[in-house]
């Protein structure tokens, strides 16, 4: 799915802005699209097209590195600026496809002068890799479906006598098999030395087979609530801040299963090939500055990744809502969670989502 938010300079010139047309440049910014890319417009892309009169091409993608390694490989760089996960962005640096970053020389500093290296979570900078959020993927399951109450952890979720139903999951092997193994009862802090076998794998491939008749796979972000809107599903994984905005901003009969949450980083890196290297240097650094994080916390329940942001996160800025409760990283959200691998994401994904896609088609 790809629909593409242009936003011309009259945006600019509505706010006041006096930079003319033509010294405004062009640069395509993709991310994931609907709630968390208009977190991003609203939070980042405005102020700046306003601040610049440069123009935003926003343009909306599933994840992975296909389509940038076909742009690479056809020497036709169209995009300027990715929104990746991290293990991605690690894979994608190994194969020269996106630019090495220097954190301190080329993002702002926090308000106290701390450099960007000492202000940004521990571990989450990268050698290509610009962080700017901590998200996860959570099950939810549909109140609708069970009045009484539904599943409660990662082994509910995988019990189908207890709690029938078709799940939502995405087609992909990432937590679909670290789920599996902890339904199969295999404590989150042991999952990926689990994994790190043969045995392991098989023994998550051998957990799935349990529910795979019953499963509806989805490939983008918006398609787990609409499923479950309609009916087609009962329960689901999603990214944090879709479900949020489906029970928070559309009021749906959801609840959120916080056990077992999968954590994530996602932020940015900059492909290599692109000819506006200065114009994307200068939108990251107003993009990931200690204000702009915090105030993509006030449209969608993702924890900003800088330090000095975490203090500046307060009401949703349109529902007047307390965010902080709505945080992956709220100590009450924590129970079995675990923080992505990204190593190990980086050296497997290409073969075990290979695996994957032959085990659903078989």
């Amino acid at each position: 799915m790809k629909s593409i938010l242009k936003y011309s300079a009259l945006v600019a010139a509505a706010v006041g802005m006096t930079a003319s047309v033509a010294q405004a440049e062009d640069i395509t910014v993709v991310s994931w699209g609907g709630a968390y890319t208009q977190s991003q417009v609203k939070a980042y892309h405005q102020p700046w097209m306003a601040n610049t009169g440069n123009v935003i091409n926003s343009e909306d993608y599933s994840g992975g590195l296909a389509e940038v390694r076909a742009q690479t490989e056809a020497g036709n760089v169209t995009w300027d600026l990715l929104d990746v996960t991290m293990s991605d962005a690690i894979a994608g640096c190994d194969e020269g496809i996106f630019e090495a970053v220097d954190h301190d020389a080329l993002l702002a500093a926090a308000p106290d002068g701390t450099k960007p290296t000492g202000d940004f979570l521990e571990g989450s900078l990268g050698e290509c890799f610009i962080p700017q959020i901590v998200y996860s993927t959570v099950w939810a399951y549909s109140k609708k479906a069970f009045p009484d109450g539904g599943p409660q952890n990662i082994m509910d979720v995988f019990d189908l006598e207890k709690f029938p139903g078709k799940r939502a999951l995405q087609k992909s092997p990432l937590y679909n098999l670290e789920w599996a193994l902890m339904a199969d009862g295999v404590p989150s802090d042991q999952v990926y030395d689990v994994l790190e076998t043969e045995e392991g794998v098989e023994r998550a491939f051998a957990k799935l087979d349990t529910i795979k008749d019953q499963v509806v796979w989805w490939t983008a972000g918006a398609q787990p609530p609409q499923l479950m809107a309609d009916g087609e599903v009962v329960v689901g994984t999603a990214y944090n801040g879709r479900w949020f905005s489906a029970i928070a901003e559309e009021k749906q009969p959801f609840e959120m299963i916080w056990y077992g949450q999968a954590l994530d980083l996602d932020g940015w890196a900059i492909l290599k090939g692109g000819s506006k290297k200065d114009t994307v240097k200068d939108f990251l650094k107003f993009a990931t500055d200690t204000q702009r994080l915090a105030d993509q916390a006030k449209y969608i329940s993702y924890g900003p990744a800088r330090k000095s942001s975490a203090p500046l996160v307060g009401k949703h800025a349109e529902l007047g809502i307390d965010m902080g409760p709505h945080m992956p990283t709220n100590p009450d959200n924590m129970t079995e969670a675990f923080m992505t691998n990204f190593d190990f994401w980086a050296d497997n994904k290409d073969e075990l989502n290979e695996r994957f896609q032959a085990w659903i088609a078989g």
